[in-house]
């Protein structure tokens, strides 16, 4: 499979306006700079002079280690200019990460590559960026992230729709869909590429199985798609580690995958870092693009997750996730406990096997929109209405979505029983 992986022309992906970005000499010349000799001159870039930042030390606390302390040279990285692909310290870090996670084949790997972005969602955003075309056909899942609807509904992409249920993406239903273009068969109304939130779905909380992403995966290849892996829950996942499936990136003997992982649901949502892995001409562009828009993420967050995965090592980042995922997975048992006392039988609902969302059906409205924007919002309870994650908005929608990451869990009973007569309410009202 490794003359495939290397063959995969990736000029097919990429639209015209990134095809036209060239590298910015001054990124490329702070590039050369972070590793060059003590005894180079650095006349090249406009980088300001350290001596004049006011902030002179910081310290950070770290919850059961030992505290982080940046100063001196330490300091100055963290308040300097980076190279756009990120530290490079923090970059070998996040290589070793993704080996230890997902062992993605040799011949694929060395032909990939990682930039560090300021959350996923900015690696997302510009990786879309860099593939879509005013009018593109575009291929997801029936309900998906709305930041994703966000950044793709200015190009007025025509959608395409996959069917899912508890255990995410149905393949048949991809296959289907396709079937309407020919492999190997140059259009350019056929879709580039295929947008999948493979675990803990955000907004549907499921998690793909290792069979649909085999099947999922020999589809694509099929009709030489890439795979953008939107992955942010794949660290809090709630089954036995012999029972969670592989990445995409895992099983990726073509180089089609491109990979978005996130440090929002594990470390801080605030220090905005995430990381994209996928073939090198893809991340090159992401590169150029970063080049023109942010020069690259947080200088100060890199080099404090740098410190504290340094500090930590493999077991104890194992450890973390672990406590991470032990923390979710009791928080969704009891907003599931109180689901159960108050609208079972009114509502339909799976059990989420990862992220932080109880996805809930309501049969007998046709609609959950302003029940929850405007009566919920008075009885003093807060839902995403199913509608959010819609490609098509005008359609009514059944689906609500409840978080149970950051309410109060004494507050789940109380708000499951508020919605159930918000639910009984709204029935009588359609009646």
């Amino acid at each position: 499979m490794a003359s495939k992986a290397h063959s995969l022309k990736y000029a097919r992906f990429i639209n015209s306006i990134s095809r036209e970005r060239q590298p910015s000499l001054i990124r490329e010349m702070t590039k050369i700079l972070a590793s060059a000799p003590p005894e180079m001159i650095p006349l090249s870039g406009g980088l300001p002079n350290p001596k004049l930042f006011p902030f002179k030390e910081i310290n950070v606390q770290v919850a059961g280690g030992s505290p982080i302390s940046l100063s001196g040279k330490s300091l100055d990285q963290a308040l300097q200019y980076l190279p756009t692909g990120g530290l490079p310290a923090l970059v070998t870090q996040l290589k070793g990460l993704q080996m230890d996670a997902h062992s993605p084949p040799v011949q694929v790997w060395e032909n990939s590559d990682i930039i560090v972005t300021s959350g996923s969602q900015d690696g997302l955003c510009k990786c879309l960026e860099i593939l879509m075309e005013p009018g593109a056909t575009v291929i997801l899942e029936d309900y998906v992230y709305s930041g994703v609807l966000s950044i793709l509904n200015p190009f007025k992409p025509k959608y395409h729709t996959i069917d899912a249920d508890s255990e995410g993406m149905n393949p048949d239903s991809l296959q289907k869909v396709l079937s309407q273009w020919t492999p190997g068969v140059e259009d350019p109304t056929a879709p580039k590429f295929l947008y999948i939130n493979p675990t803990g779905a955000n907004p549907t909380g499921t998690v793909l199985t290792a069979e649909r992403r085999q099947q999922i995966y020999k589809i694509c290849s099929k009709y030489n798609l890439l795979i953008l892996e939107d992955d942010p829950y794949y660290y809090l996942q709630f089954q036995p580690s012999a029972n969670r499936p592989s990445s995409f990136l895992n099983i990726d003997t073509e180089g089609r995958v491109v990979r978005f992982d996130s440090f929002s649901k594990i470390l801080s949502s605030g220090i905005r870092l995430g990381f994209v892995t996928g073939p090198k001409p893809i991340i090159e562009r992401i590169n150029l693009h970063m080049q023109v828009s942010v020069l690259h993420a947080s200088s100060l967050s890199q080099v404090l997750v740098s410190e504290l995965l340094s500090q930590w090592g493999k077991d104890g980042f194992n450890q973390h996730i672990k406590s991470v995922e032990d923390f979710y997975e009791a928080r969704r048992n009891g907003l599931l406990s109180a689901a159960d006392k108050h609208i079972k039988g009114l509502c339909e609902y799976s059990v989420p096997l990862g992220g932080m969302f109880l996805w809930i059906k309501v049969p007998d409205l046709s609609s959950t929109w302003d029940m929850i924007m405007e009566r919920g919002l008075k009885q003093n309870i807060m839902l995403m209405p199913g509608k959010a994650f819609q490609t098509d908005g005008s359609k009514s929608c059944q689906y609500l979505r409840a978080a149970f990451s950051i309410a109060p869990e004494e507050n789940f009973e109380p708000a499951m029983e508020r919605l159930a007569n918000l639910i009984k309410a709204e029935i009588e009202l359609e009646k």
